[in-house]
C-alpha cells in the first residue's frame, strides 16, 4: 500500500470512530434493546458488570450493557479490562461491596472466576460466554448459538454478492466468534458463494482487522463480515469502498449506514430475566443458557436504510424458521 492509500485509510479510521464517538454521546446505551416478550424487571438485586471493551463498542461488551438496562437495571460498570488481572480485581473488588450479582463477561475470566466464586458464596457470578459454569454452584453462564444467525447472514450475503466470494474478518479462533464465523460460512456456501476467512488473532486490534478486510477486497470479494470490538476497523474498508457488511453481537448500523446490510443482535436479557428469577427463588447459580432464534435472544436486525431487495429479505426470513422448525440445520 503507498502512502496515500495509507493515509486515506487512517483517515477513513478516524472519521468512523470519531462518528461513533458522537452516536455514543447523543444516545448512550440503547434502553431499547429488543428481545419482543421481555418485561422489564421490578427486582431489588444490584448488578455490576466487568467487560473487556468499552461499554458502547457496538458489538460484545454493548450488548451485555444493553440487555441490562432493557430490565431497567442500572448496573455498575467496569469496562476496559482486557487485561485478566484489572478484570479479577474488578469482580473481587464488587463482590466485596456486597453487589448481589456480578456478570463476567469475556470468556478470559473464567479461570479468575473459579478462584473468586468460592470466597462469596451468597454473591451470584454470571459468566460467558461459556457453557458450563465450572461445578461452581453460584455461577451461571451462558453463551449465544452465534451460528444461528450467523447462517442467516451468509444465506443474504450469498444473495448479494456478484462476484461470488465474500471476506470474513474474525478475532481469536474461539467462543462465539468463531460460532459466527463457522454459521456464517455454512449459510454462504449453501447459496453457492465462495467464502474466504481470516482470523486476525486480536479482540481489538482495529489495525489488523482493516488490514485483512483490505486484503479480502483486494481477493475479489464484494461482501464483509466479521466478529468482535475490532471489526470497526473492518467497517471502515466498508464504507470506504461501499461494500455490504453483516453485523454480529450488537446492531452495527451505526458504525456504516449506508452499509450495513444487517445484524444478529443478542439479547442476553431473554436469559437473564430466567436467571433473575432463579436468584430470588433461592437459586444462585449452577446452570447455563443459550440464547437462539427460538427463544428471542438472536434476532436478526435489518438496516432500514440499505436498499435490502424483498426476495433477499423473504429468503432470509424464511430460513430463520426453517432454523427454528429444524428443517434447515445451522450446526457446525
Amino acid at each position: 500500500m503507498n502512502n496515500k492509500r495509507k493515509s486515506l485509510s487512517i483517515m477513513r479510521l478516524l472519521a468512523l470512530l470519531l462518528s461513533l464517538a458522537m452516536v455514543a454521546a447523543a444516545c448512550g446505551g440503547s434502553d431499547d434493546a429488543g428481545g419482543g416478550s421481555v418485561a422489564e424487571s421490578d427486582t431489588d438485586l444490584t448488578f455490576a458488570i466487568v467487560a473487556p471493551s468499552a461499554s458502547d463498542d457496538l458489538a460484545f461488551t454493548q450488548s451485555m450493557v444493553d440487555a441490562v438496562k432493557a430490565l431497567g437495571i442500572e448496573p455498575q460498570i467496569t469496562d476496559g479490562t482486557f487485561v485478566v488481572e484489572e478484570a479479577a480485581s474488578a469482580i473481587r473488588g464488587y463482590a466485596d461491596d456486597g453487589v448481589n450479582v456480578v456478570i463476567a463477561h469475556g470468556t478470559q475470566y473464567g479461570a479468575s472466576l473459579a478462584e473468586i466464586a468460592p470466597d462469596f458464596p451468597d454473591t451470584t457470578f454470571i459468566w460467558g460466554t461459556a457453557t458450563d459454569t465450572q461445578g461452581l454452584d453460584n455461577v451461571f453462564a451462558y453463551y449465544p448459538e452465534a451460528n444461528e444467525g450467523g447462517y442467516v447472514n451468509g444465506v443474504m450475503a450469498a444473495a448479494l454478492t456478484n462476484s461470488g466470494v465474500i471476506g470474513v474478518v474474525g478475532p481469536v479462533e474461539a467462543g462465539d466468534a468463531v460460532a459466527y464465523v463457522n454459521g456464517f460460512a455454512k449459510g454462504a456456501e449453501a447459496g453457492g458463494a465462495e467464502v474466504n476467512i481470516t482470523y486476525t488473532g486480536s479482540f481489538g486490534d482495529v489495525a489488523l482487522a482493516s488490514e485483512a478486510a483490505q486484503a479480502h477486497l483486494t481477493n475479489n470479494a464484494d461482501v464483509l463480515t466479521g466478529s468482535a470490538q475490532m471489526v470497526v476497523g473492518a467497517v471502515t474498508v466498508a464504507t470506504g469502498e461501499g461494500v455490504p457488511w453483516f453485523g454480529t453481537q450488537a446492531n452495527q448500523t451505526p458504525m456504516g449506514p449506508d452499509v450495513v446490510v444487517a445484524s444478529q443482535v443478542y439479547h442476553w436479557e431473554v436469559v437473564l430475566e430466567q436467571m433473575i428469577e432463579e436468584i430470588e427463588g433461592g437459586t444462585l447459580g449452577g446452570k447455563a443458557y443459550a440464547v437462539t432464534l427460538e427463544n428471542g435472544g438472536l434476532e436478526i436486525e435489518y438496516n432500514d436504510g440499505f436498499d435490502l431487495p424483498d426476495d433477499v429479505k423473504a429468503k432470509a426470513e424464511e430460513t430463520i424458521a426453517g432454523i427454528i422448525d429444524g428443517s434447515i440445520d445451522a450446526g457446525v
